[in-house]
């Protein structure tokens, strides 16, 4: 999908500074990036009336990060925010949910802002412990927590009701955002993801992913036997989610209808061979998770919609059909019709 030509920027903030006593190339850990982090809105570009590129300056991260927006249905009263974060790419390459999913048509009829962060590759949307000498300095957890919800509210004029989702890297990193930041959210919906980091098997899927972008894991929640592998892992905290709206979704690694041949996706999709074999085996991995995690909430009786399909790879297709799925869920926890 071809983006439209800018029709209107809106500057605000003026230039971009470094944050005070940030020093390139310095380790900075999450409480010292966190501490008095307030970010600040430096221009918005209006796409058209219903898409916007907002730009937020991050001082723990001490970079501009762009939010491609989705403006609401009808904007004459405050509306609330589902953000959407993408996989480990990061939404900066081909792979992301404008390009690859139907996103914009879906949300035409909506009133809800809808916020998708760009960049973090491979960084699973947290606070790193130390700058990574490949992925740069990630503080996604204080951006996305504390920095951003009240530019985007006065940029916006929300109306302060918040839910997110996530799929594949992100669909851990929506659960632990929500349990980290405790009233900032009131639902999480997780597609085909694996969110058992303190779990062998999930902690080298984790360590794998970041590995493919030429990262290291230890810079992000230290090494093998670490305790914070522990304490960012969902299924372990899962109490800590109780009383939101909770959504989880995973094929089986099956092909299913969107492996079916004749079938056309975006540009930058992978081929149909990549998409069966590679594809298939992930979401075998994820379906485990998504089974382990989704049993945790059953043996502690915290409510949440489930759907396991029969087949379906780790695909954008699905991810596509898993929103439509999800949206009753995030609906209901924005006060919202489904």
């Amino acid at each position: 999908m071809l983006l439209p030509v800018i029709a209107a920027t809106v500057t605000l903030g003026g230039s971009v500074t470094t944050a005070a006593g940030a020093v390139p190339g310095q380790v900075t850990t999450r409480d010292a990036a966190a501490d008095g982090a307030v970010g600040r809105l430096d221009h918005i570009d209006e796409l058209s009336d219903r898409r916007w590129s907002v730009f937020v300056y991050s001082p723990s991260m001490d970079k501009v990060v762009e939010l491609q927006v989705l403006r609401p249905a009808d904007t004459s009263e405050p509306r609330p925010t589902l953000y959407m974060l993408n996989g480990a790419g990061a939404g900066v390459d081909g792979a992301n949910w404008i390009k690859q999913t139907d996103i914009v048509d879906f949300f035409a009829d909506k009133n809800v802002n809808v916020v998708i962060p760009i960049g973090g590759y491979g960084a699973f949307y947290t606070d790193w412990r130390k700058d990574d000498p490949k992925l740069g300095r990630n503080q996604w957890e204080t951006f996305l927590t504390r920095e951003l919800p009240s530019v985007v509210d006065e940029a916006l004029g929300t109306n302060g009701a918040n839910a997110i989702g996530g799929l594949s890297m992100s669909a851990i990193s929506v659960f632990n955002l929500a349990t980290h930041a405790p009233g900032l959210y009131r639902g999480v919906a997780s597609y085909s993801g694996c969110a058992r980091s303190s779990d062998p098997v999930g902690q080298a899927a984790i360590r794998a992913i970041i590995a493919r972008g030429g990262g290291d894991a230890s810079n992000m929640w230290g090494p093998i036997g670490d305790p914070e592998w522990v304490d960012q892992d969902p299924y372990v905290n899962a109490e800590k989610l109780r009383g939101l709206e909770l959504y989880l979704s995973s094929g089986s690694g099956l092909p299913g209808h969107y492996e079916e041949p004749g079938v056309m996706w975006a540009g930058g999709s992978p081929e149909l061979a990549n998409q069966t074999l590679v594809g298939g085996v992930i979401e075998v991995a994820a379906n485990l998770c998504t089974q382990q995690v989704a049993q945790r909430f059953a043996e502690l009786g915290i409510p949440a919609t489930v759907d396991l399909e029969s087949t379906g790879t780790h695909s954008w297709g699905y991810w596509q059909d898993d929103l439509r799925s999800s949206w009753p869920v995030l609906a209901r926890a924005l006060d919202l019709p489904a």
